[in-house]
């Protein structure tokens, strides 16, 4: 005769202690999860708010840096046309530095 023919009560799971214990189990559980997300909450709201901040931040800079960039090809073009052969004269010069530099 083994000695684990009969499993002993308090290993049998459909014991009402067995279940008692298992419900207590699950219920510690469950109020650890529930004081992990009060404490959690706060944090993530923050750092939602942190987020969205920082996006609407990016958004404005990339906003005025286009505004930029059009005012400076607005203004490039402007010169062009007022001055088309001083224009042709630095292009030429600036093709001729940049081919110095790349030999």
């Amino acid at each position: 005769m083994s000695q684990f023919s009969t499993p002993p009560s308090s290993l049998d799971p459909t014991s009402p202690d067995a279940k008692e214990l298992v419900s207590r189990v699950a219920q510690g559980m469950h109020e650890t999860v529930d004081r992990l997300a009060d404490k959690a909450a706060p944090v993530a709201q923050k750092l939602e708010s942190t987020v969205a901040n920082a996006n609407e931040a990016l958004h404005d800079q990339m906003h005025r840096a286009r505004e930029v960039g059009d005012e400076w090809s607005e203004s490039l073009r402007g010169t062009v046309r007022e001055h088309p052969l001083a224009s042709l004269m630095v292009a030429l010069a600036a093709g001729v530095l940049i081919s110095r530099l790349s030999r």
